[in-house]
């Protein structure tokens, strides 16, 4: 059985603006104001989830078919991950990214040399890491810091003062923009065992309690027609 998302959502009886439509018309629509979440017990306990990477250009749907072996349930990799607008927050296809770069980094360029010149000309410089001579790291590698980075620390070890000289080296835009989309790729998954739960959980969540306003069923509401009273 298939569990795609829009599927999950209760609909909502609107007034038809339909070209010929009468007082009292209606028509069926899929409420989309109702959104699913992962209740907080689950989504704020790691011990539910394990840690997935995203390969190649796969969508959430190949995600979901690998996982769960059902690419419907490309809704539950999202939820799993907070992903609300997946054109910024999934990784880019290769073409994607491509396109993404000579938009971001040409502007105002002409030719391809310039673009591509500027897409691998230096975004900041970060440092390398360095040790004292018993191998205790003083400079973590991966901070940002100005070209001309350097430090100098006394090594107790070898009773002497260290200058390290610039420990330094560039990245690049396109090196920036690389490890941006790569840091997406990595994700967390719900696992198997407790899927049934979180499917359990949406059904409830979107089912419309009666006594509600507006209520006419579990899975259907009915708006007022404002045209009965002006």
């Amino acid at each position: 059985m298939t569990n795609p998302y829009f599927r999950q959502l209760p609909s909502f009886e609107y007034v038809s603006r339909l070209p010929g439509s009468k007082i009292g018309d209606y028509i069926e629509v899929k409420n989309l104001f109702k959104r699913g979440n992962i209740r907080p017990d689950i989504f704020e306990n790691v011990a539910f989830f394990e840690k997935y990477k995203i390969e190649g250009d796969d969508r959430p749907d190949n995600v979901a078919f690998k996982v769960y072996n059902d690419s419907t349930l490309d809704w539950v990799i999202l939820l799993s991950n907070n992903i609300v607008n997946i054109q910024t927050e999934w990784p880019l296809t290769q073409n994607s990214f491509d396109s993404y770069l000579r938009e971001k980094y040409g502007v105002g360029l002409t030719t391809e040399e310039d673009i591509y010149s500027n897409i691998y000309n230096v975004h900041h410089y970060e440092t390398i890491e360095v040790k004292n001579s018993q191998e205790v790291v003083i400079v973590p590698a991966g901070l940002e810091v100005p070209e001309d980075y350097s430090i100098s620390f006394y090594d107790y070890f070898i009773d002497r003062q260290v200058d390290t000289g610039i420990i330094t080296v560039p990245v690049t835009n396109y090196e920036y923009e690389e490890k941006l989309e790569n840091d997406k790729r990595n994700i967390y998954v719900l696992k198997q065992r407790y899927l049934n739960i979180v499917l359990d959980d949406m059904q409830e969540m979107m089912e419309y309690k009666e006594g509600s306003s507006q209520y006419k069923t579990e899975t259907l509401k009915r708006a007022d027609d404002i045209r009965l009273y002006s």
